[in-house]
């Protein structure tokens, strides 16, 4: 082996050493990196924006991955958690989905069952009432006969909301007795009676209203006060 031969031998055994100490470097600094961040876990973001007091399901979520000693303690892993729950306030497309983003759906009780109507949302509801509220429906009952009177009446007193639904477009009936707007399907826990009662308003009354009782302030109302018509006034 000539001279030329030997430095080319030596040149190529520097080159091979060079690279195996670049490589060693990039391990270390990727096992350094590794240390630091620790293995991922996976975690859920929301897709589109909820409104507050909205039930959730699992196609409102995405699946993301990230660190574990980055994720914060409240952080959902587990889309299960939001079986049965609700939005406590409004939630933003691309937030990550945390237990105190979210509550329980207001339950029914034995002898209860759940029955949900159309709200105008022009009678100021939307946005007020929110599951776990208690309010007073009231019903507008038009004149069928000629000279018969107008009639409102409190149809059930004090009934909880458990479910408050998204805005939908609502159309005239065959009667033509509501505008187009927008309506809020609200969805109340109340006994058989109560319950037919609504339903009956629904059918026929010409309006339905809510008016928001104030926590702890559900008063028995009296039979005369149920009932109002404007002569009674005079």
């Amino acid at each position: 082996m000539n001279v030329r031969q030997r430095r080319g031998v030596i040149l190529l055994l520097l080159s091979v050493l060079c690279a195996a100490g670049a490589f060693a470097g990039v391990l270390s600094v990727i096992d350094d990196v590794e240390s630091k961040v620790g293995p991922e876990t996976t975690a859920y973001e929301l897709r589109t924006d909820v409104p507050a007091y909205r039930t959730l399901d699992a196609g409102q979520f995405r699946k993301v991955s990230m660190p574990e000693r980055w994720l914060p303690k409240t952080a959902v892993t587990d889309l299960a958690d939001v079986r049965g729950k609700i939005a406590v306030t409004p939630l933003r497309a691309g937030s990550l989905l945390q237990s105190d983003m979210i509550v329980d759906r207001p339950a029914i009780a034995p002898g209860q069952q759940e029955i949900a109507i159309m709200i105008d949302a022009s009678t100021g509801v939307a946005g007020k009432i929110t599951p776990g509220a208690r309010v007073n429906i009231y019903a507008t009952f038009e004149g069928r006969a000629e000279g018969e009177k107008s009639v409102s009446k409190l149809i059930v007193a004090d009934a909880k909301v458990i479910d408050v639904g998204k805005l939908t477009a609502l159309e005239p009936d065959e009667d033509d007795r509501r505008r187009v707007g927008e309506a809020v399907p609200i969805t109340f826990a109340l006994d058989t009676r109560d319950a037919q009662r609504v339903a009956y308003a629904e059918s026929f009354a010409a309006h339905v209203r809510l008016a928001l009782v104030a926590p702890g302030g559900g008063t028995a109302v009296a039979p005369k006060d149920r009932t109002y018509t404007l002569d009674g006034d005079k």
